[in-house]
């Protein structure tokens, strides 16, 4: 190959990689960067097609110090769309859960090697400002056999077509706070649930329910009652100067995550994998995780984070997850799905989760 035909080949390669350089820093630094950044670091994952680009145009060139650098992006971006260790505890937990499960508990369920707990289908959605199609919504409930459903931008309007629709035949427990505009919500259940607190300094309500799932299921020596401290989670976007406010936000969710029992975060987190406040979230904010461990995101355990929940609708932009079904450790989850729902730009997510006693 001629000198020149190879400097072709790497200022190809070189095009495609500067724009992933700059992005993987951004995610690889966890400093404060301001709103554009946040945003750009949420389409991380589709990086991996300019990395792959990158990579495969060096190859030609035969020069070490293009192929390197662009190998090495590659590995990168591949890295932290499937992290070792999580496809190791897939791995695990499909060998060891008849189920499928992509989260492993602790204890033994009797017969099954699994801990005593009680199945809890479950779906989050945003409703885009009340936008949502309400029987499209009650059809998901009831063909899914969810028990707890999450609502974000639950508007007045909204909330009397789904009644309208029967979801109160299907789930007539209801917490709910209705508003016009972004900042209303509402959780609805089959089983009896009682409101705790909210979330502090938080822009939209973010309210916490407690569920009781019942007494203690067979094979519990201790007869504890199963019960679940649920969040219906709506941060504020992290668009038009508010990183602060949506950095703040999820803050005060990681010391949600640090309360004893069994915790789940479920709705429109306005934030991914991708971002470094999301990741210490999970980990239980600046105070470290909770007494089990750090909360377990049921999409990425299921090796789900290439199945985007937003923009199902509006902008045409590459979709990304930002809807999410988050757990303490000891709360396992199968069956975590993406489905869209007419009139909302957010899908639905819905995962089943198996509670253990004593929460």
């Amino acid at each position: 190959m001629s000198r020149r035909a190879s400097r072709r080949w790497q200022v190809s390669s070189a095009l495609c990689a500067a724009p992933v350089a700059v992005v993987s820093l951004f995610r690889a630094v966890p400093a404060p960067w301001p709103s554009p950044v946040v945003q750009l670091v949420a389409f991380t994952p589709w990086f991996a097609l300019p990395a792959g680009a990158a990579f495969l145009l060096a190859l030609p060139g035969r020069r070490p110090w293009t192929v390197l650098p662009a190998g090495a992006l590659l590995a990168l971006q591949l890295l932290w769309l499937f992290p070792p260790d999580r496809l190791a505890d897939r791995l695990l937990a499909a060998q060891a859960d008849p189920l499928q499960g992509g989260q492993q508990g602790a204890g033994q369920e009797a017969g099954t090697g699994q801990p005593p707990a009680t199945e809890l289908k479950v779906m989050t959605f945003n409703a885009w400002k009340g936008q949502a199609d309400a029987a499209e919504v009650v059809r998901l409930v009831r063909e899914n056999g969810v028990e707890l459903l999450a609502v974000q931008e639950l508007s007045p309007a909204l909330e009397r077509r789904l009644d309208a629709e029967g979801l109160g035949t299907l789930l007539p427990h209801r917490i709910s706070r209705a508003v016009e505009g972004a900042g209303g919500g509402g959780v609805y259940s089959s089983r009896p649930i009682a409101p705790l607190d909210s979330v502090d300094g938080s822009a939209f309500h973010m309210p916490t329910v407690r569920m009781d799932l019942g007494p203690a299921p067979a094979g519990d020596p201790n007869g504890r009652p199963v019960s679940l401290d649920v969040t219906n989670v709506h941060t504020k976007a992290p668009v038009w100067g508010r990183a602060g406010q949506w950095r703040s936000e999820l803050a005060a969710l990681g010391r949600v995550a640090v309360r004893p029992g069994n915790v789940l975060l479920l709705g429109d987190f306005n934030a991914t994998l991708d971002h470094a406040e999301f990741r210490r979230m999970l980990a239980g904010g600046e105070g470290g995780a909770g007494p089990a461990g750090p909360l377990v995101d049921a999409g990425a355990a299921a090796l789900a984070r290439l199945v985007p929940t937003w923009p199902q609708a509006g902008p045409p932009l590459p979709g990304v997850v930002i809807d999410h079904v988050v757990t303490s450790p000891q709360v396992r989850s199968y069956g975590y799905s993406v489905l869209p729902v007419v009139g909302s730009d957010h899908a639905a997510v819905l995962a089943t989760l198996r509670v253990p006693a004593g929460g």
